[in-house]
């Protein structure tokens, strides 16, 4: 298992830190990668600033304006993106009554086609689900895309488990075998093993007791504010060991994370219906703790290239883990403190970065398996009821047993759509594009520049993007100073249209009536 996400971390840090001589009339990988932060350090002050309108661009719109389908299948933000790109780095059937919704939102929606009105169906004091209001208004509905990822994801999780099962089954228990009997192929362990002291097994047990304990105090001493009870947060931490290798073994072979989100929501919300902050809490516990293991295994793999004591990089992970999260709750504190309408985009002024997409998406799910259970969207009671044939689908798509199909990796193909929403169209197709042009053209033509420079470049970008959006947030965005007003600061695709139903009769606030 290489984690190839280390591969640039390495990159990196060979070029700080390793002597190279300068070849005549070329550069070093550290003046490369100088070169490129700059580069990328001014130009992201127009994405990041002063035109954020070209973070998305999207040519059918400006062709076809006043066409709702055609924004619908042009817009990279709202629709399917064809023929959309994005200049910023940082970047038919009436199914389910699908025209009378967005093509593409992770908004929920009554029968009517308007924003669902929570409230109408939630108790404000217990924040539990009122079934009689809830049955005289309505059900929710979802745009036909973010139902569909919804079955994605059900279909990626049991194609992982068939995926390990089928092609990585026998050589894990070869090397559990070895591993029990102190026998290590890899060179890298047995020069780490070699070297330095391994970090004990009671370190990491202690860890786990620590982070249960106050874990079980959180939930126990705070039962109304979050509604889990005890018996969900050991469910959750079982529900996370389990998954912990199956999906650490994707990512570690293909950078891509299998997300637990889907699955506890699902499992809490049949267990505990109609409590959406038990929902999240279970959520988080189950998700965030097989995230933070796998996070964990991967810095130690990064140890493992760069030769770092096992003991160093145990020690250095913890207090960094610390320091973040009282940093990331200090910040998150602050901004709900300090910035005026935060999330709220119909006040928020052009140019704000507070648009929340993630926390969009978030709140969304909460009321999805929370408020409304899955019972009532998924289940015999809802109307998305087919979207559970995608388990079996999953399950079925990595057979037969054959060579060949294991470099057609269902998993990730099924769970390639997994950051749909809050990532948009644009930014696949932009992905798409900038990983075929590197990883195969560029790979294929100039391999030795590929193999000395690619992720150097990757890096650079990444740094540069990242030091002038801190530049621009201390020094104007946190003034109020959003940028010139004119049309570029729009982070829009300027398609308006793309949010509209097609159904006709269905009247929504900006959108043309269809008869």
């Amino acid at each position: 298992m290489w984690w190839p996400a280390n591969l640039v971390q390495v990159s990196l840090f060979r070029a700080l830190h390793e002597k190279e001589k300068r070849a005549k009339g070329g550069y070093t990988r550290l003046q490369f990668f100088t070169i490129v932060f700059i580069c990328s350090f001014a130009y992201y002050a127009f994405p990041g600033y002063f035109m954020p309108s070209i973070s998305t661009i999207s040519v059918i719109c400006l062709v076809w304006s006043r066409s709702i389908t055609a924004q619908q299948v042009g817009s990279g933000m709202s629709g399917l993106g064809l023929a959309s790109f994005g200049l910023d780095w940082a970047t038919v059937g009436n199914v389910h009554q699908a025209k009378r919704f967005p093509i593409f939102s992770s908004g929920t929606f009554d029968s009517t086609g308007h924003p669902y009105n929570i409230t109408r169906i939630l108790n404000d004091k217990s924040f539990d689900i009122d079934l009689a209001a809830y049955d005289g208004y309505s059900k929710i509905h979802l745009s036909i895309f973010f139902a569909f990822v919804y079955g994605l994801s059900f279909a990626t999780l049991t194609a992982t488990i068939s995926h390990v099962a089928l092609f990585d089954g026998q050589d894990l228990f070869k090397k559990a075998t070895a591993a029990s009997k102190a026998r290590f192929a890899d060179v890298h362990t047995r020069i780490m093993k070699k070297n330095y002291d391994v970090v004990p097994q009671w370190w990491f047990i202690l860890v786990l007791i620590v982070s249960f304990f106050m874990a079980l105090y959180a939930v126990e001493g705070f039962g109304q504010q979050l509604q889990l009870p005890w018996w969900g947060l050991i469910f959750a931490c079982v529900l996370a060991m389990v998954s912990t290798l199956p999906i650490g073994i994707i990512q570690a072979t293909t950078n891509n994370q299998i997300g637990l989100n889907v699955i506890t929501e699902l499992m809490i919300g049949y267990a505990y219906p109609g409590k959406p902050l038990a929902n999240v809490a279970f959520k988080t516990y189950g998700y965030i703790s097989m995230a933070q293991a796998l996070s964990f295994v991967e810095d130690f793999k990064l140890g493992h290239y760069m030769k770092i004591p096992p003991k160093s990089m145990f020690i250095v992970q913890l207090v960094g883990t610390l320091v973040a999260s009282s940093v990331y709750f200090a910040t998150a504190w602050w901004i709900l403190e300090s910035v005026p309408h935060v999330c709220d985009l119909d006040v928020l002024p052009e140019g704000s970065p507070w648009t929340c997409p993630g926390f969009d998406v978030f709140y969304s799910a909460s009321i999805i398996w929370g408020v409304v259970s899955p019972r009532r969207m998924f289940g015999d009671l809802g109307i998305y009821r087919e979207q559970y044939w995608f388990f079996l689908l999953g399950l079925l798509a990595p057979f037969p047993n054959k060579k060949w199909i294991k470099l057609i990796h269902m998993p990730l193909i099924l769970g390639a759509s997994a950051s749909m929403p809050p990532a948009r169209p644009v930014h696949y197709w932009s992905w798409a594009a900038v990983g075929f042009f590197f990883n195969y053209y560029v790979y294929k033509r100039h391999k030795g520049w590929w193999a000395r420079h690619a992720y150097i470049l990757s890096a650079a970008m990444d740094a540069g993007v990242a030091f002038m959006g801190i530049l621009l947030f201390f020094a104007l965005q946190s003034k109020d100073i959003y940028g010139p007003e004119w049309w570029g600061l729009d982070a829009s695709d300027h398609c308006t249209l793309a949010k509209c139903p097609t159904a006709p009769g269905v009247q929504v606030k900006g959108c043309p009536a269809i008869s």
